[in-house]
């Protein structure tokens, strides 16, 4: 694919500019998901990484490396320890989401069970810190460990939160900062920190990948009630499995007390019937949380923008600007 096609989507312009990274990316990914003794890890493995996806977190370590002028190796490794890190925290979100599909395949631990998935998800959280040593820099360890220890605790807290009413925009942020923004920002802040860049320039990557993330999120949320089988989207997956998302949580602060207690008896307490989906929709729509759901991610989206400003200009560079707007467009 030609690195000018104007049609080509920016994830798509960004592997075709790193595409000999990204080979040498997945080379490592295949070596270091091998296992001696354990010949389920590299099955398991295997039939997530061959699925496809954008691979989007290891391309932002790529690109943010390239773009501050790295020519050493490490930036491979960090891909590498990103994407492995992704792969875990897929492996048990759908363990804990009791998910059958991901990707449009039937998920690991239906093909196998739960306890292949946890463990093989395990394996690869070790295999990522491994790698993540290799680098030599105590820094990059100290982010990626930071980024670690921070999905986990999102994760955590989205349990808790995700069924209760009460919980706050504020809360809806953390539980996104964790559970999506806090990789992207480690992916893109250790490209300028193995290469070597400023303070400034390391803050501003990690600044543009944290909102990025956030709107990243906020849209994947939004498409929950807002999709179509052309954005990869179930309608309303999200509304059966109870999530209290961005749009929910502003409809239930905008609630009167009968469109309360739909909320209540829907994500609460879990009971649901024929034509409630539509319901929600209808009052998400009454209320305008859509919409500015939307703005909201459009905001995030003008941040990470704003930050890549302030790094050198190039392809590179032109390319993460396009992916920012690229995120939002999927709801346009």
């Amino acid at each position: 694919m030609s690195l000018d096609n104007p049609s080509a989507k920016p994830h798509e312009r960004l592997s075709a500019a790193l595409a000999d990274d990204m080979t040498a990316v997945n080379a490592l990914i295949r070596a270091r998901m091998a296992s001696e003794h354990a010949p389920r890890i590299p099955e398991v493995t295997a039939h997530l990484v061959d699925a496809g996806g954008k691979r989007l977190r290891p391309l932002l370590t790529l690109a943010s490396a390239r773009l501050c002028g790295y020519d050493g190796p490490y930036h491979v490794h960090l891909a590498a320890t990103v994407e492995f890190i992704h792969t875990a925290t897929l492996l048990h979100d759908d363990v804990v989401d009791e998910s059958a599909k991901r990707r449009g395949r039937p998920t690991a631990n239906l093909l196998w069970d739960n306890k292949s998935s946890v463990l093989v998800g395990d394996y690869l959280f070790a295999r990522s810190f491994q790698l993540m040593t290799e680098t030599g820099s105590l820094r990059v360890l100290n982010i990626l460990s930071d980024a670690a220890a921070t999905i986990a605790e999102g994760e955590v807290l989205q349990l808790t939160a995700a069924q209760d009413l009460a919980t706050t925009e504020a809360v809806y942020l953390q539980v996104v900062r964790g559970k999506t923004a806090a990789l992207f920002s480690a992916a893109t802040e250790v490209g300028g920190v193995i290469a070597g860049r400023s303070d400034a320039e390391v803050q501003a990557l990690y600044d543009y990948g944290d909102a990025l993330g956030i709107a990243f999120q906020i849209v994947d949320d939004l498409l929950d009630y807002w999709g179509s089988e052309a954005t990869g989207k179930n309608v309303g997956d999200d509304f059966r499995e109870r999530k209290l998302t961005l749009p929910v949580i502003k409809a239930v602060a905008l609630a009167d007390a009968e469109e309360r207690a739909f909320w209540q008896r829907t994500i609460e307490k879990g009971k649901q019937g024929d034509g409630d989906l539509e319901h929600a929709i209808a009052l998400l729509n009454k209320h305008g949380t859509l919409e500015a759901t939307r703005q909201e991610a459009l905001d995030w989206v003008g941040k990470a923008k704003a930050a890549m400003g302030t790094l050198p200009e190039s392809p590179l560079r032109d390319m993460l600007i396009d992916l920012a707007d690229y995120v939002v467009a999927r709801v346009n």
